[in-house]
């Protein structure tokens, strides 16, 4: 018996426009009628598996009648689910109620959305127990916590549960640690116990939770910080220890850091008395970030670049402080030789030009003024002496001179021509070597390697004990003896000056340039210059 009933063949016949089918015909019917009805649901069963789905859709239906070579069922498909009503008569039979559609009604409705194409979009709920700004991110401040831990909104008539951003919890101990180390900074800067405190911050396994507090601390104290000297000081040494701990990563907080490092580098004016040693926070800063750069840079490609962009807008602005002029040359030093060579350089002879007016007594009365002018020079002439030195390291090692060879005159050197720079009344400990001027470099030149006393032969071997230390300076005899010497000495001087000859040119050449920039920082800080150079290097020189 089929699970069909006849009357529904019947009212199937009566849609179709057939009238008088017998109750014989329909009851026979019927059987074959479940056998195709079976048959097109398991082939829709099996589109429904091959899809990987447990819901069976209208598209499974279509793709068994096309399997069965049957014209699929067309039509107007609704988007709401469809609705059965009981037929008047009869107990157990069910229909559709399609209502009618005026085909004007379909055309002149607006088109609907385009609908998008299906992806896969990711993004970063919280970085290090940050919650990035992006806009997939509910900012934290429009979201306000209700009364009882819950938050809901009417979109479409339909309330959404809001989940609020989880807190972030400390323990008791890190925010007993935290404080503690806060309250030393701040007030307790030059005791043995902040010392130790920056021991555990340099070494402690546990302390991560607590960086972006440390960091927050730190920019908060020294924007309002700034004419405190001890606190800034505190607050770099605190960072240094952060960055020296191999247990913490610092990566997401550089861009909150480097602001405040920065500015105890370059600000216009660390601290509130005179007496106050800003000079040694500028160099500990520097130093600091130099350390920063060779950690993170690899990471960050564009912090140096960015640095090194703040620091020379600031050293090439007129309208800074010589302070900050000072900042922004030890920073570029500490970056390295090569930063040096390409920044410094090439503007260090007009900035010494604007300079040399502030440190002569005679035009600048000021004496705080003079000293930072001094300063700054010393700056430059460290940073060019360390470029000169890394530069000249790449050559083979020069020939050093014999061990007891001294020079041929035992009297102290007496340069004839007048400074080029008065006496002031700094103090010398601080006053870099005077320039030499154009009649040094000439007097110079009259006693290079070319000439024939040169060649023969400058140094004498030590006098003997029984005679005086002047005697082998002032008669010629030493030096006739020295000329009258075996020709094997005279080989081995020969062969020493081919060797010179050699590494002199390598220095010379175009596109080493050292030799020519020696020569440039010579003549801009004199002898002050020579000794960044090992003395066998300044002996070919000279």
């Amino acid at each position: 018996m089929s699970i069909v009933p006849k009357e529904t063949i019947e009212v199937i016949a009566q849609s179709v426009g057939i009238t008088n089918l017998s109750a014989d015909a329909a009851l026979a019917l019927a059987p074959d009628v479940e056998y195709r009805m079976r048959e097109i649901m398991q082939e829709a069963i099996k589109c429904m598996r091959h899809s990987r789905r447990t819901i069976l859709t209208r598209e499974d239906v279509d793709g068994a009648l096309s399997l069965r070579n049957v014209e699929p069922v067309y039509g107007f498909a609704s988007g709401g689910p469809l609705q059965f009503k009981r037929a008047l008569g009869h107990r157990d039979l069910f229909y559709v109620d399609d209502r009618d559609v005026d085909i004007r009604d379909i055309i002149e409705a607006p088109l609907p959305k385009a609908p998008l194409d299906s992806a896969v979009v990711c993004h970063w709920l919280a970085i290090e127990g940050v919650q990035p700004a992006i806009p997939e991110n509910a900012p934290v401040g429009v979201i306000a916590a209700p009364s009882n831990g819950k938050d809901y909104e009417q979109k479409g008539g339909h309330s959404v549960d809001i989940k609020l951003p989880v807190k972030h919890v400390l323990s008791r101990e890190l925010q007993l640690y935290f404080d503690k180390i806060t309250e030393l900074t701040v007030s307790k800067s030059d005791s043995v116990l902040f010392k130790e405190a920056l021991v555990s911050l340099a070494t402690d396994s546990g302390l991560h939770p607590l960086v972006p507090y440390f960091t927050c601390f730190v920019a908060d104290e020294v924007s309002r910080g700034l004419n405190d000297y001890s606190l800034l000081f505190a607050l770099m040494r605190v960072v240094w220890s952060l960055l020296q701990n191999s247990h913490i990563n610092m990566e997401p907080y550089l861009h909150q850091l480097m602001p405040s490092v920065a500015t105890c580098l370059v600000s216009r004016k660390l601290g509130n008395k005179a007496a106050e040693n800003h000079w040694e926070l500028r160099d500990f800063t520097a130093k600091l970030v130099a350390s920063m750069c060779k950690k993170f840079g690899h990471v960050y490609n564009t912090l140096q670049t960015r640095l090194t962009r703040t620091l020379l807008n600031a050293l090439l602005d007129p309208k800074r402080t010589l302070t900050q002029h000072y900042g922004a040359i030890q920073g570029l030093a500490a970056l390295g030789p090569k930063v040096v060579h390409l920044l410094i350089l090439p503007n260090l002879e007009p900035y010494l030009r604007l300079l040399e007016p502030e440190m002569l007594l005679e035009t600048q009365k000021n004496a705080t003024k003079r000293y930072e002018a001094w300063r700054v020079y010393g700056a430059l002439l460290h940073a060019a002496g360390e470029c000169i030195h890394d530069r000249l390291k790449i050559f083979p090692p020069f020939p050093s001179l014999q061990a007891q060879a001294v020079w041929k005159t035992n009297a102290k050197v007496i340069t004839t021509a007048p400074n080029k720079r008065k006496a002031s009344r700094e103090p010398m400990d601080i006053e870099p070597p005077l320039k030499r001027t154009e009649t040094d470099v000439q007097a110079l030149a009259s006693t290079s390697p070319s000439s024939p006393h040169m060649q023969e032969g400058t140094v004498t071997p030590p006098p003997s004990s029984d005679s005086g230390v002047g005697q082998s300076s002032s008669d010629g005899k030493v030096i006739d003896d020295g000329r009258a010497g075996s020709g094997v000495g005279k080989q081995k001087g020969d062969s020493q000056a081919l060797k010179t000859s050699a590494i002199l040119k390598q220095v010379w050449k175009e596109d080493l340039n050292s030799g020519q920039l020696l020569v440039q920082l010579f003549e801009l800080f004199g002898e002050g210059i020579l000794s960044f150079i090992p003395a066998p290097e300044t002996s070919l020189f000279l």
